[in-house]
């Protein structure tokens, strides 16, 4: 794909035709990619575990996370409403000397490492599987697409392509470097790994490692390596069940058009109906690959079954 950088309309209007699974698995469909993601895969990727070493790929969920404030992304607040002082002061009303505590916590759905359900965006007014925007997400939620949907299936053959390593300098891209299809290739080549129908993807970049060493700055939204909008033929040709990346974004920023806003989301949720995860945390699953030279494993990443919603926090597990 040739890309006119000054006409992001017909660009995304081209690849949105040519690469459409809209109606591929019925009009009522409300998992898109997901559906590669079959039994036999979920035995295939369950037959990796080998040495039985855990990953979490998680950020943390606290104050202390990337988000500024944009479009109202705050971080999580984490209040407790019983606490050990509660306790030692009797102040809870238990018999026979009990105590316990309890806690809440309010945040933005997408604020830390989190699944973009089919729900997130729309293309002209349109969802996933050509359906009226204003009929699938309302004030009540995604009544269509909502991420409760896909909470039992996210779990199969993960595989690593960790890009920085391969192609970058130390192991990072730098902030405006798009990941091509070449890239990707490339690096599964380095990684002796093949990528296919139903797999699901992790992209490392390095910008979460570049974040930790030097602070956050515009982690959250600003620039940094991610797909090329190029990638959606590759998105959609190799049948994968979803794909995540340790950025903010999953494309590259800036964008590669003028002007342009996360046009690679337009066409991939929307009409290739692929889940998106961002913020994922990939560091100490890469190092330990690149240690072993095993870039495939199990991976679990369920989203929470929040009904009506159109992402949702989660803890994915990778177990080698």
């Amino acid at each position: 794909m040739t890309l006119d950088r000054h006409n992001p309309e017909a660009a995304i209007a081209e690849a949105a035709k040519a690469f459409s699974n809209w109606e591929r698995w019925g009009e009522d469909d409300v998992l898109g990619t997901l559906n590669f993601l079959d039994e036999a895969k979920r035995r295939e990727g369950a037959a990796l575990i080998r040495r039985g070493v855990s990953f979490s790929l998680a950020q943390s969920f606290d104050m202390n996370g990337p988000q500024k404030g944009w479009r109202r992304r705050t971080n999580p607040v984490h209040t407790m409403l019983d606490t050990g002082t509660d306790a030692a002061l009797g102040n809870q009303g238990f018999p026979h000397g009990i105590g316990g505590a309890d806690d809440v916590i309010a945040m933005p759905l997408q604020c830390s490492t989190q699944w973009d359900g089919l729900g997130h965006i729309f293309d002209h007014g349109k969802a996933w599987n050509g359906r009226a925007a204003e009929k699938v997400v309302t004030s009540d939620g995604d009544l269509v697409t909502g991420i409760e949907h896909m909470a039992p299936h996210v779990a199969g053959r993960g595989v690593l392509l960790d890009v920085g390593r391969v192609i970058g300098d130390g192991g990072e891209l730098p902030d405006g470097f798009a990941i091509t299809e070449e890239h990707l290739t490339a690096t599964a080549e380095a990684h002796g790994v093949a990528v296919g129908r139903g797999d699901l993807v992790l992209v490392r970049t390095g910008r979460l490692t570049r974040a930790r060493r030097d602070g956050w700055g515009d982690y959250a939204g600003g620039d940094s390596p991610g797909l090329s909008f190029t990638t959606a033929g590759w998105l959609h040709g190799t049948e994968i069940a979803a794909l995540a990346t340790d950025t903010w974004g999953f494309e590259v920023r800036p964008n590669e058009f003028e002007p342009a806003f996360q046009p690679l989301h337009q066409v991939a949720i929307p009409h290739i109906g692929l889940l998106i995860g961002e913020m994922w945390d990939l560091d100490a699953l890469a190092q330990d690959c690149a240690a072993d030279g095993v870039h495939d494993f199990w991976l679990t990443a369920a989203p929470l079954p929040i009904t009506g919603a159109v992402g949702s926090p989660v803890n994915p597990i990778a177990v080698k």
